[in-house]
C-alpha cells in the first residue's frame, strides 16, 4: 500500500514541476522584456537593454529636457555650460561639448553619453564602448522631435506634456503683443561674430509667432553668420542681442546710424536671458515672453514710426 502511494505522489509532482520548468527555458531564450532601440539624429541605431540611469549630458538643452522630463536624478555629469535647473550645477563638469574630457566621462561610468550632433567626440567614445545618442534641435519642429526622443530614451512619458507647456506659453506671449507693434523688421543676435537667428531657426519661429519680421533671409540658414554691412542695409526696427555683443554693436562701422540705434530701439540681454533664449527645449516659453517684453518695452510703433 506505501508502495502505491509513493508511485502515485511522484507522476503528481512532475506534473506541477514540469510546466514551471518549460516556462523558464521559454523566458531564456527571449529576449530581455526591456530591450529596445532608438535612433539618434546621425542614424546611430542605439540598442538599450533597459532605460539609462547613469546619463552624461554634453549639451544644455538636452539637460534641461532630460530634468524636464523628470529624470534630472539620472544625470552624473554635465557639459560646463550646464547650469539650469540650479541642481545639475552639483554635478560633474566634464568640459565643453565640443571640447569634453574624455577621461573623466569614462570614469564617471555611465551607461548613455547625450550629445550635439556637431561634437566629434562621439566617434571617440563609441570607440571606447561607450553608449551615445547624437541630438541637436534647431528648429522649432527639432525640438518636438528631440524631446520626444528623448522621452523614447528614458522610457518616460510627458514629451507632449512639455511640448504643449511651450506652445502655450509662446502662444500667451503673442497674445501680450499690442497690434501697433506687430510687424516690427528685428535682427536678433544669436552670438558675436555676429551670428544670426534666421527666420528658420526656433527663435526666428517664435519672433514670427509674436507678429514680427525677421530681417535675415531664410536661404541663409537657421544661425548663419553674416557680414555687419548685411545689418546697415536691412536697417531693423528693432535689434535684439546678447551683452557679449553688445561692447561690438557700436564698434561696428556705421551701426551708430541704424534706426535701432538711434532711436534706442535695442534689447541686451544679460547672461542668464541669453541661456534661456538660445537652449531649444523646454525654456521656449520664457524665451518667448522675454522677446515678447523687449517688443513690448522698446519697439517701436510703426503706427508712429512710418
Amino acid at each position: 500500500m506505501m508502495r502505491w502511494m509513493i508511485l502515485v505522489k511522484a507522476p503528481m509532482r512532475a506534473a506541477r514541476v514540469w510546466p514551471l520548468m518549460a516556462a523558464l527555458l521559454s523566458l531564456a531564450v527571449l529576449p530581455a522584456a526591456h530591450a529596445y532601440q532608438v535612433i539618434d539624429d546621425q542614424g546611430t541605431v542605439i540598442n538599450l537593454t533597459a532605460p539609462p540611469q547613469r546619463i552624461v549630458s554634453l549639451l544644455p538643452s538636452l539637460t534641461e529636457t532630460v530634468c524636464e522630463l523628470g529624470a534630472c536624478a539620472r544625470l552624473v555629469g554635465v557639459d560646463r555650460y550646464s547650469n539650469w535647473p540650479a541642481s545639475v550645477q552639483k554635478l560633474q563638469q566634464v568640459g565643453g561639448g565640443l571640447d569634453p574630457n574624455i577621461e573623466a566621462i569614462v570614469a564617471l561610468k555611465p551607461d548613455l553619453v547625450l550629445m550635439a550632433t556637431s561634437s566629434r567626440a562621439g566617434d571617440r567614445l563609441r570607440a571606447l564602448g561607450l553608449k551615445v545618442a547624437a541630438l541637436e534641435p534647431k528648429t522649432g519642429a527639432d525640438v518636438r522631435r528631440v524631446i520626444d526622443k528623448l522621452g523614447q530614451i528614458l522610457r518616460v512619458p510627458g514629451a507632449e506634456r512639455v511640448m504643449q507647456a511651450i506652445d502655450d506659453g509662446v502662444a500667451q506671449a503673442a497674445k501680450s503683443v499690442p497690434e501697433p507693434l506687430r510687424g516690427q523688421r528685428v535682427y536678433f543676435e544669436a552670438s558675436p561674430g555676429p551670428h544670426a537667428a534666421g527666420p528658420g531657426s526656433f527663435i526666428g519661429e517664435m519672433l514670427k509667432a509674436l507678429g514680427m519680421r525677421n530681417i535675415i533671409e531664410p536661404e541663409l540658414g537657421p544661425f548663419p553668420k553674416i557680414n555687419p554691412e548685411y545689418v546697415l542695409r536691412a536697417d531693423p526696427d528693432l535689434i535684439m542681442a546678447g551683452e557679449r555683443s553688445s561692447t561690438e554693436l557700436g564698434k561696428r562701422p556705421g551701426w551708430k546710424n541704424l534706426r535701432a540705434v538711434r532711436g534706442q530701439h535695442m534689447c541686451i540681454f544679460d547672461a542668464a536671458q541669453v541661456d534661456a533664449l538660445l537652449r531649444p527645449g523646454p525654456r521656449m516659453a520664457e524665451a518667448a515672453r522675454l522677446m515678447a517684453s523687449c517688443v513690448i518695452e522698446k519697439g517701436p510703433s510703426l503706427k508712429v514710426a512710418r
